[in-house]
């Protein structure tokens, strides 16, 4: 019983964001100790089973989310009704920055990819440090101003780059980002119409290129796992 308790103190400790290592990988770092108890008070954390949508396009978010597991994607449903993937996140990273400065609705819709395990703080309770602590609102805005470089890249790429090239930047980001599983596969699980939204192709094109790469050796399969097979090969893809 004794060693059970000290598991179940060793668990609540580790939910207070002043003591969660989490926090170093985003905005929250620039929080004082005092800021990071009074948020710890008022959050939820919330787990997430994969599949299972965040929130959605045109919901009003009001607060962060912090991610202390696990992966999403987020997307934007066009007008044909495809989805296009836009970024993943992943932990340590925060989603919803922008309620922060903005009254919009978000115009993303945040699904996880795998189980995950977040954090949500509410809007009324952290817009106050937003207003006084400077070095927080100036690590959230470069937050943001990144997001937008990336979205920036993402148009250049559709309009620039081949759906080939695309597809094996894609992989290599994976790979790069993410890790890979002890048999060498992409850790990320991602279906091939993931793959399609991720480089704005249609399905069947995604799996006609990664069919190529499979004949070329640059990738392999494990049941629905890929494994990067030549990465210099990969590279040179244009």
């Amino acid at each position: 019983m004794f060693f059970l308790f000290l598991q179940i103190n060793d668990l609540l400790v580790m939910s207070k964001c002043e003591q969660c290592i989490i926090k170093q990988f985003n905005a929250l770092k620039s929080l004082t100790n005092d800021e990071l108890v009074r948020i710890s008070k008022c959050k939820t954390s919330r787990i997430i089973k994969k599949g299972e949508v965040i929130f959605g396009e045109g919901d009003t978010i009001n607060g962060v989310y912090c991610v202390k597991d696990g992966i999403c994607k987020l997307s934007k449903l066009s007008e044909n009704g495809k989805d296009q993937i836009v970024k993943m996140v992943v932990k340590g990273q925060l989603l919803g920055q922008r309620s922060l400065v903005t009254d919009e609705t978000s115009n993303l819709q945040a699904t996880a990819l795998n189980d995950m395990e977040v954090c949500f703080i509410p809007k009324s309770e952290i817009i106050a440090d937003l207003q006084k602590n400077p070095k927080f609102s100036f690590d959230v805005l470069k937050n943001m101003g990144h997001d937008l470089k990336e979205a920036d890249d993402i148009i250049v790429n559709m309009a620039q780059k081949s759906v080939r090239h695309r597809l094996a930047e894609t992989l290599i980001y994976i790979h790069e980002s993410f890790g890979t599983n002890p048999d060498g596969t992409l850790s990320v699980l991602l279906s091939r119409e993931d793959f399609a939204n991720i480089v704005g192709t249609a399905t069947e094109s995604a799996i006609r290129v990664l069919s190529q790469f499979k004949k070329e050796g640059l990738i392999s399969t494990v049941g629905k796992f890929i494994k990067i097979e030549d990465f210099n090969e990969l590279k040179r893809i244009e």
